[in-house]
């Protein structure tokens, strides 16, 4: 069937911008001789994980112990939880995991998490290797200080049923660099500070298996990879979005739109669609390289932008786009940030030119645990 026939709202993923999307990241990891572990929180769907694989990934990330779940249900079976795991439910589901025999590790940052994952694998006759955040800048999760991260390798030396894996970290803050000389110098501290507490472990006698470095803007626009980086980590390539649009100068990546229709027109410039945030969310990019005007751009438009959302509509202030469409007529949107959106729907619809191929299931929508 055609995608216009779909009922609204929906979630197309264009299949020749998605292949691109992969190959394309494959390549650049390949030319970096480095390994890529995307990060399926962006899309949550186990067909497409597959399509990254196949493509040459290493294994997949995921945010929380439910995506790994699930993904492992898929038969994917290469899992890095890249996010600190909290609380004996959660850890004692890892075990079921590891039991199955899906390999799979997760993130540390302090040396409680690691005593108390010891507890629950020595009960449950499991080990499962940890890798420790590293904070680059993000101000979020991760080691700060040198004397922290020598204590928690202590620690880990100690629990031998959560052996050292390595570190990882993420510069977040790659999203509001102001241009891209900042992004490729934001992008070279993060991967320096990242390496030397990865040189810091080897000194103590724990070398790192694996040091992975994430995020999209930064591999979008090709940044150099330091050597001793041994993976990287990018979710939103796949799919892209508007922010990630402008970050590389082109809306031509996204392969992700909500389809929606045009419900009124109630005044010579303002135009309702039938998607709002409960279909797209309400987050938006203000500073960067990835800012965006509005929550959304439509696909064939880009100077249109969603001005505002309730939870059911969306709101287009916009005379001559006003003008152009009447009440049933569909559009395209490019979200502003594509890995909430896909939490949103059950299903994808893979499509290639105005057809639908196939329909995807996103599998892991709403698994927050």
């Amino acid at each position: 069937m055609r995608y216009i026939e779909l009922d609204t709202p929906a979630l197309l993923i264009d299949r020749e911008r998605l292949t691109k999307n992969l190959k394309d990241m494959q390549s650049y990891a390949d030319a970096h001789g480095v390994a890529l572990r995307p990060h399926t929180k962006t899309h949550k769907c186990p067909e497409i994980a597959k399509m990254q694989l196949a493509a040459g990934a290493c294994g997949i990330a995921v945010a929380k112990v439910g995506e790994a779940e699930v993904m492992a249900e898929a038969g994917l079976n290469d899992l890095f939880i890249a996010n600190e795991i909290v609380g004996e439910a959660k850890l004692r589901r890892i075990a079921a995991l590891a039991k199955r025999g899906v390999k799979l590790a997760f993130g540390v940052d302090t040396p409680c998490q690691v005593t108390a994952a010891e507890s629950v694998f020595a009960q449950e006759g499991v080990s499962v290797p940890v890798l420790v955040e590293i904070e680059v800048g993000e101000n979020r999760s991760g080691v700060i200080e040198e004397a922290d991260f020598l204590a928690l390798l202590d620690t880990i030396r100690a629990c031998p049923h959560v052996p050292f894996g390595g570190i990882f970290s993420h510069d977040g803050n790659s999203y509001s660099a102001p241009d891209l000389d900042a992004l490729r110098a934001l992008s070279e501290g993060a991967q320096r500070r990242t390496l030397h507490f990865a040189q810091l472990a080897a000194q103590h006698g724990m070398p790192c298996q694996t040091v992975s470095y994430g995020a999209t803007p930064t591999f979008m626009n090709h940044v150099d990879i330091l050597p001793g980086i041994t993976e990287l980590r990018p979710g939103t390539y796949a799919l892209m979005d508007a922010s990630q649009g402008h970050a590389i100068g082109t809306p031509d990546r996204c392969a992700a739109t909500v389809l929606a229709t045009v419900i009124s027109r109630p005044t010579a410039e303002r135009t309702i669609l039938d998607v709002g945030a409960k279909g797209l969310t309400m987050q938006s990019r203000t500073e960067g390289i990835c800012a965006t005007p509005g929550k959304g751009t439509l696909y064939d438009r880009p100077e249109t932008h969603i001005a505002k959302v309730f939870d059911e509509h969306a709101i287009i202030h916009d005379p001559a786009f006003r003008d152009s469409v009447a009440v049933g007529d569909k559009v395209r949107i490019i979200p502003v940030h594509i890995c909430p959106v896909c939490n949103l729907y059950e299903r994808a619809y893979l499509i290639s030119g105005d057809e639908v191929v196939q329909e995807l299931d996103i599998a892991a929508r709403g698994k927050l645990q």
